[in-house]
């Protein structure tokens, strides 16, 4: 049993801890509402290192659902539904890669502007006019490769990716 003089102090350093708990919950709420798109590449920046490397990539590729439609993304711009952006957490906002189903050999090039997908396994998210070129509407997740074809580096410049470098295969659009 706890000595009586011994259970206030632990009130009071319970209610501080959830004073301050709170408090800095606030403060970064309030900074994600002021600014959506730096919170989000705060967290996945944290999260993962930026790979500006070009290097092709194997994972899965998901599609945006209909309740991220007009959200802001980590650029900051609205998910337009009928584009060709995608997110990604380790490639450098701004990237435009090419993205290849291996399930049915169908690619497309989309830009890199907001971060995530946020699902183990899961390497780029991308809207629902990209999922239908690539053919994973119907599926939702299929296996990908995704290709950087241009690459923005920390110093402004942009590197060539491997993608680049590849010669242009006629992607099937439907």
């Amino acid at each position: 049993m706890t000595p009586p003089h011994i259970a206030p102090l632990r009130r009071s350093v319970f209610a501080a801890c959830l004073v301050l708990w709170v408090a800095g919950s606030g403060a970064a709420q309030a900074e994600a509402d002021r600014n959506p798109a730096d919170a989000t590449t705060a967290r996945s920046a944290a999260a993962r290192p930026l790979d500006h490397s070009g290097q092709p990539r194997e994972g899965k590729a998901s599609w945006y659902g209909k309740g991220f439609v007009g959200k802001p993304m980590a650029d900051g711009t609205p998910m337009d539904p009928a584009s060709n952006n995608a997110a990604s957490k380790t490639l450098p906002l701004g990237t435009t890669a090419k993205v290849t189903n291996l399930d049915n050999g169908k690619s497309a090039v989309v830009e890199i502007r907001d971060r995530g997908p946020y699902v183990p396994g899961r390497i780029v998210d991308v809207s629902p006019h990209t999922a239908q070129q690539l053919g994973l509407l119907d599926k939702g997740v299929a296996p990908v490769v995704v290709a950087p074809i241009e690459v923005p580096q920390p110093d402004g410049s942009v590197r060539p990716g491997t993608a680049a470098a590849m010669p242009e295969q006629s992607s099937a659009r439907e």
